[in-house]
C-alpha cells in the first residue's frame, strides 16, 4: 500500500524543497503541497511534470489520485509557511 511518507520521500529525492507536505491516509488518494526553487519561472504544467517525473512509475501504478499544489519560494512571501 502506498503511504504519504513514501510519496514525500520520492519527491524529496528529486526536488530540493523549501516545504513539502503530503496528506492522505487511504493508500490511494493524496494531496501534496510543494515549495521548490525548481518551480521558479515554470508553468503549472511544467511544475507538475517535475513532480510526476519524481514519482516515476508509481504515478501510473500505485497512486490513483494526487492533487498537487506547487509554488516557487517567491510565491510564498508574506504567507505563513512555518510550522510550530
Amino acid at each position: 500500500m502506498m503511504t504519504k511518507e513514501f510519496i514525500r520521500d520520492l519527491i524529496a529525492r528529486q526536488l530540493e524543497c523549501a516545504r513539502l507536505e503530503v496528506r492522505g491516509d487511504d493508500g490511494a488518494h493524496f494531496e501534496a503541497t510543494i515549495v521548490a526553487a525548481a518551480f521558479e519561472g515554470k508553468s503549472r504544467i511544467q511544475r507538475h511534470q517535475l513532480v510526476y517525473a519524481a514519482l516515476g512509475e508509481h504515478m501510473r501504478e500505485a497512486i490513483h489520485a494526487l492533487s498537487i499544489k506547487t509554488l516557487a519560494p517567491s510565491e510564498t512571501q508574506g504567507t505563513d509557511t512555518q510550522h510550530g
